[in-house]
This record gives C-alpha cells, structure tokens and sequence, in this order.
C-alpha cells in the first residue's frame, strides 16, 4: 500500500477539519485580497494553507510539499522530490466569497511526476472522496465509515459535458452548432468538484480549455479520475503530463487544454472537438 491505515486516517481527518473549519468562518468576518485580476484569496484560505502544510510535512517529513497560498513552495517542483505534496486550502475561492457551496479542499500526491492519490473534501456536504493507485475510490459522507464509490457504467445515448463559465461562454455556441447532441451543464466552481461529477456519472465529460488551472487544483482529482477508468487527456488525446517541461513554472499552470471522461466519450468527441476548437486555440 502507498499508506498505512493510520495515515488514511489522519489524513481523513485533517482534510475534513480544514474543510469545516472554512465552513464555519465562511459566515464570519474574513479579509479578501486579489492577487491577480480575477485571482483572490482570503485570510481562511491562508490559515488552512498554513495548517495543511505543517500537517504534512510532520507525517511525511521526507517529501516535498507545494501549497497554493505559499509561492516559495512552488521551487520545490524543480527539486529533487520522488514525492510532491500539491495543496489546495479552498479550490473555488471566488465561490466561497460569494456563499456558493462549490468550494473543496484538495489535497493531491506526486510520485515520479503521476499523480497517484487524492482527497478532495466538500465542506458544505460534508463529503470526502479519495482515492488513488492501490486505494480505489471512496467516499465518507459526515462521521460515516469509508466505502468504495460505485463507479457508474459509460452512457452511450447522450454527452453531459461540464464545462466552466468562460468556456462557455467563450466556446459553446461553435460546439453546439457543430455537436447538437452535447448537453452543456452547469458546474460547480471547484475544478475538482467538477470531476467528481464526472467520476460520479452525473455528466461524461468535464472541458476545460483555458489553460489556467494549477498542478494544486489538478493532481488530486486527476488521481482520482485515472483510478476510476476515466480519460485524462488534451484535445489531440496526449495524457496531462506533470512534467517541467508543459508547465509554466512561475505559476505551474497547465499548458494543455484538459479533457476528462469517460473514455468512449472521449475518444468520440475529441475528434469533432478539435475541428471546431483548434482554430480559436491557435488564436
């Protein structure tokens, strides 16, 4: 096993009181700062970043560790590491501001570069997802023990694709023209939310295009989605690598547009994605 059950535990546990605790200062007074146009972050947001990382490095002393809110941890990604902690406090700040329930807590491990484990902690349902190589995938819902999810079969009738709000707006009216069978849905703003919905069959694809999700909002769900038998792949069918290379590595955002689904789906669409979608991509 990559961890013991006591680790599996601990880490329930912390991730979980993270969680509950931005849900009880989501109704007190809190400071929000920008730290780039449309980028914010908040004094909880910090706090939990400042928590998770020093539970971390204590139970895992001899791995790295990268947080969202601490940008010197971001060095730690060219160094020499076989493991890389990628912490994200609150996925989905902007939600959590404005009292929207689609925030989460991620937590995601590197090992060699693949992500191979990760939690993802909904406070406002009170619901933890996690899983990985050798783990499968569970759920805990409030106090109740872990079970393993039930990984939904493939629809074959129909495309449910979540897809976030620029995108949408930026690209659905092409797709729907060319793609009259997709069925847009709304989504939540945690990306790891979103793929959740995914490995939970409530949609068959999740589209991100924008290329500015961090390897913090990435590693868990990824983790999670590739335990579950989903496609994590760019619009040409390439995997999401982790690699230095197809990062930016100021900001360790993704170079490569992301699609994740189920992989009939996938393998269907991507074709017919990219004829529509290649040309604004190269703009």
């Amino acid at each position: 096993m990559i961890f013991t059950p006591a680790q599996l535990t601990e880490i329930r546990r912390i991730v979980r009181s993270c969680g509950q605790q931005a849900k009880t200062l989501s109704t007190q007074n809190y400071e929000v700062f920008q730290k780039e146009p449309g980028d914010f972050v908040t004094t909880v947001d910090q706090a939990l970043d400042r928590q998770l990382s020093e539970f971390f490095t204590t139970l895992f002393p001899n791995d790295g560790i990268i947080t969202e809110e601490n940008a010197a941890s971001r060095k730690q990604y060219q160094e020499e590491y076989d493991r890389l902690w990628c912490i994200d406090p609150l996925d989905g700040t902007q939600d959590f501001i404005h009292g929207d329930p689609d925030y989460a807590v991620l937590v995601g491990l590197l090992e060699h570069q693949s992500p191979i484990a990760g939690w993802i902690y909904a406070p406002e349902q009170d619901a933890l997802y996690y899983g990985g190589k050798s783990l499968g995938v569970w759920q805990a819902l409030g106090d109740d023990e872990p079970e393993l999810c039930k990984i939904p079969q493939a629809r074959v009738d129909s495309y449910r694709i979540i897809i976030g709000d620029k995108d949408f707006r930026n690209t659905a009216r092409q797709i729907s023209a060319s793609i009259p069978e997709i069925e847009f849905l709304r989504s939540p703003g945690s990306f790891g939310l979103k793929v959740m919905n995914v490995v939970l069959g409530k949609a068959e694809v999740y589209l991100y295009l924008n290329r500015r999700v961090k390897v913090w909002d990435t590693v868990a769900p990824i983790a999670i989605a590739q335990t579950a038998g989903l496609a994590c792949c760019d619009l040409d069918g390439n995997a999401i690598e982790f690699t230095p290379e197809v990062l930016n590595l100021e900001s360790l955002a993704h170079q490569q547009a992301i699609v994740i689904g189920q992989r009939e789906a996938v393998e269907a669409l991507l074709p017919r994605l990219r004829a529509v979608l290649d040309p604004q991509l190269s703009v």
